[in-house]
């Protein structure tokens, strides 16, 4: 049960709660809400509401669990929560991103109701530079054990020795005794491969004192391994198990990839002895129209669709991820840079973590690394984003608190933290030196030269840079050993930095001045810091840290509302690519490819400004009505040598696209309906080509599905892609229609959006318009078994439908 409200009383077990509403997990309450300009969340967080909300569960506690331990576990609250059991106040956890537990037992009624409440507090606002969303919006769990059993994490798995012909694994394993008594128990590992068969088996036997932990370890050897990497993401299983009196009294089941890391300046960053360059984007926690609601099918695909975009990496801006998102990783192949926190000590924005940094930095560094470690996917630990700190003389001492912690905790991953501004700075020296490797953002290309002549030990990458310098900071990571990737920002477009990537039309004396505006812009971010002051401090108390020199400029950059989403990702809020995520694709990946775009023309007397995090607007149609005998330019992005592009089969052009082109073209092409061909050629031979055709009137609609069986379990989700086309079957990317959805069977709409990140309407209902052309449509399944039955139906179009079967399947044990 749910209320958005602070009503007194609501944690005691008789509350009336009879006019609450019923939720299911995980929820987020704020993407129920619309964006209003006057909300005190503001442009950072998306203008969406935020508040106190309650939730109350009634669950029968049997009288078997007598004797046992019994626990709930949150994988993530946002935020300052506080949980009761029977009126009996258990504790609070402020992060909203990290994990926590607590114990049950001894305020449990057995047999008998139980009434566990959680009140989620908000309302300080703002506390977050991203849209942050309200709620317990992660999966929430019982756990039931014996007095003797395994710690919380408590396992660690890690892998000392890799090599193609034979491995080493290591099994680290923590039992806890919370009984009154000494026990004796048995504490033995089983490792299974990828494909489930036993590869070894090893067992220690311990003595536990009343209210003791002891920990084991277990050496075993895996010949032939199946390493694990981004193209080859296989997993193995370490099975825990606690034996007492010959019988099994606790198992835990630890999926692992035997793996090797190694960096240096010379030979950059090595997994299995192997050079790799991280292809990478930062991203934040939001799944678009879903809010911050971590449902696993939901984060599963967002790395289907990273992958999909040829990232193999990804940092998690700037907060540790959900479990089901790093476990999607694992089994699909993506590295990872697991990230704690945005801030320390000092604030950028006025109730954000700093409020918290000093009493819970620890605990949650803590439930990151104990939590994240056994993920071979996580590659490399984060531990702050632009920290104010790192330019000031308290950096390093803060620094070195938290990669001791880090390291104690896990030695076998490389730190960084993100740095923009000054990089050459004597406390900023400090810092680097902690880390293993010096995370630059926006700022590497005026940096790096100079800080490898002082520094020639440091290892660097780009941890955040803007989409448009795409080229030059891949050359950079190509050409320079000891520079060992990039992460772009950003990989996929969010909720909140509202606007920070739309683009402008402004007369040509506000573009010229904007274009000097980006320069200076550049220029103060590659320094800023340089004095050892706090380049946020204005940030932090509300104001406009870049002055009021220039307010039109300010406001291209920083548009605000009616924007509340980003604009900037690889990937739009819905999960479609935009162009610049292929020419990414192909600057990274290369192949014999071609991509044709258009980009959109200028009305009379304006020129467009994209600056910031913006890149010039273009879109794959060759759909223009009104723009008739009127000049288009056409990029086309290209691996291959040279580019041919024909209209109607008339030849327009050829121009190379090799690395001086930075692998494009740009065509001008009077525009006239038809077939626009872009052909890749490698000497005479035809590679690849590229074809767009002009779209008649929308007529028809179309669902397409993501998956056409999902499961019954009551959080699976189908991802249905609504469109519109002509009476050919081409799609209009001009439709605008409202379409109206009505589903039948067993599931709910979970959701409804498009990529238009200035609407207002809401992301939750049965409507949606199309925007250019296209709308998303998200259903949640039900836990009985059936066929969903979807249609969409809009003027003047004839009405689509879908249909979805979801089968029966075991349920997750959750509140």
């Amino acid at each position: 049960m749910f209320l958005l409200g602070d009503p007194a009383g609501a944690e005691v077990t008789d509350f009336n709660d009879a006019h609450w509403r019923t939720v299911n997990l995980p929820h987020d309450w704020s993407i129920e809400g619309k964006p209003d300009r006057s909300s005190p969340s503001g442009a950072g967080e998306g203008y969406f509401p935020a508040g106190v909300g309650w939730y109350r569960k009634t669950f029968s506690a049997p009288a078997d669990w007598k004797g046992k331990r019994i626990s709930v576990e949150f994988d993530g609250v946002y935020m300052d929560a506080t949980v009761y059991l029977n009126g009996q106040k258990l504790g609070t956890h402020p992060y909203g991103y990290t994990g926590f537990r607590f114990d049950l037992t001894p305020y449990l009624k057995l047999p008998g109701k139980n009434v566990l409440a959680v009140r989620v507090d908000n309302s300080a606002q703002p506390n977050s530079r991203w849209y942050s969303g309200s709620g317990i919006y992660r999966h929430v769990r019982l756990s039931i054990t014996e007095p003797v059993h395994v710690a919380y994490w408590g396992v660690f798995v890690t892998t000392p020795e890799v090599s193609s012909d034979k491995a080493r694994v290591a099994v680290h394993a923590r039992v806890s005794n919370d009984a009154i008594a000494e026990s004796a128990v048995s504490i033995r590992t089983v490792l299974t491969g990828p494909g489930g068969a036993t590869l070894g088996e090893a067992e220690s036997p311990a003595t536990l004192a009343a209210g003791a932990e002891t920990e084991v370890t277990h050496d075993l050897s895996v010949a032939n391994p199946a390493l694990w990497s981004p193209q080859t993401p296989q997993l193995y299983r370490a099975i825990t198990r606690v034996v007492s009196g010959g019988k099994v009294v606790d198992e835990v089941v630890t999926p692992f990839g035997i793996r090797s890391l190694a960096w240096s300046v010379e030979k950059g960053f090595l997994l299995n002895g192997k050079s790799i360059k991280f292809a990478g984007g930062s991203v934040h926690h939001d799944n678009g129209p879903l809010g911050a609601a971590a449902f696993d099918r939901a984060e599963e695909r967002r790395v289907e669709l990273l992958k999909a975009a040829g990232f193999n990496a990804v940092r998690t801006a700037h907060n540790p991820p959900s479990p089901a998102f790093l476990e999607a990783c694992d089994r699909l192949g993506l590295l990872v840079l697991d990230e704690p926190f945005d801030v320390w000590t000092l604030s950028k924005v006025k109730f954000d973590y700093a409020r918290f940094f000093d009493d819970w930095w620890q605990r949650d560094i803590d439930a990151m690394v104990l939590r994240d470690r056994n993920h071979p996917s996580v590659v490399t630990w984060g531990i702050g984003n632009e920290i104010p700190e790192a330019w000031m003389k308290q950096g390093a001492p803060i620094a070195r608190k938290l990669a001791g912690e880090v390291r104690k905790l896990d030695p076998s991953r490389p730190l960084t933290e993100a740095f923009p501004g000054a990089t050459f700075t004597p406390n900023v020296d400090s810092v680097f030196s902690i880390l293993d490797i010096g995370g630059y953002n926006y700022n590497l290309a005026a940096n790096y030269l100079e800080d490898h002549r002082r520094v020639p030990s440091r290892i660097m990458m780009t941890t955040e840079s803007f989409p448009a310098d795409a080229f030059e900071q891949w050359q950079l990571v190509k050409d320079n050993p000891y520079i060992i990737g990039e992460f772009v920002w950003t990989a996929m477009d969010y909720l909140g930095e509202s606007g920070i990537g739309s683009w402008s039309y402004l007369t040509p004396e506000d573009a010229a001045k904007a274009d000097q505006a980006q320069q200076m812009l550049r220029g103060m971010v590659a320094k800023m810091g340089a004095n050892g002051e706090n380049p946020f401090a204005a940030m932090a108390a509300g104001t406009d840290s870049a002055g009021s020199g220039a307010p039109k400029i300010m406001s291209v950059l920083f548009p605000g509302y009616p924007w509340h989403a980003s604009d900037c990702g690889d990937i739009d809020l819905t999960g479609f690519r935009k162009p610049q995520s292929v020419y990414r694709d192909i600057l990274w990946n290369g192949g014999d490819r071609v991509f044709t775009t258009v980009r959109v023309p200028e009305p009379e007397g304006k020129k467009t400004v994209a600056i910031g995090w913006s890149v010039f607007p273009t879109t794959p149609s060759w759909t223009w009505r009104g723009q008739e005998g009127k000049p288009m330019q056409v990029d086309v992005y290209s691996g291959a040598p040279t580019v041919r592009l024909f209209l109607n089969d008339k030849l327009i052009g050829a121009l190379p696209t090799g690395r001086e082109q930075q692998f494009k073209a740009t065509f001008s092409v009077f525009y006239e309906p038809g077939r626009l061909r872009a052909v890749g050629v490698n000497g005479d031979r035809t590679v690849a080509e590229s074809v767009l055709t002009t779209a008649g009137e929308p007529a028809q609609l179309r669902l397409t599905a993501d998956r056409a069986v999902v499961r019954a379990d009551g959080q699976d989700l189908s991802f249905i892609t609504v469109e519109a086309l002509d009476a050919k079957g081409r799609i209009q990317p001009n439709a605008d229609q409202m379409v109206q959805f009505e589903i039948n069977g067993p599931g709910v709409i979970a959701a409804v959006g498009n990529e238009d990140g200035t609407s207002d309407a809401p992301y939750q209902g049965s409507r949606r318009r199309l925007f250019h052309g296209r709308a998303l449509l998200v259903i949640r399944m039900s836990t009985t078994p059936g066929t969903v039955r979807i249609k969409a139906t809009a003027p003047g179009l004839t009405a689509a439908e879908q249909s979805i079967r979801a089968q029966e399947t075991t349920p997750r044990l959750e509140l």
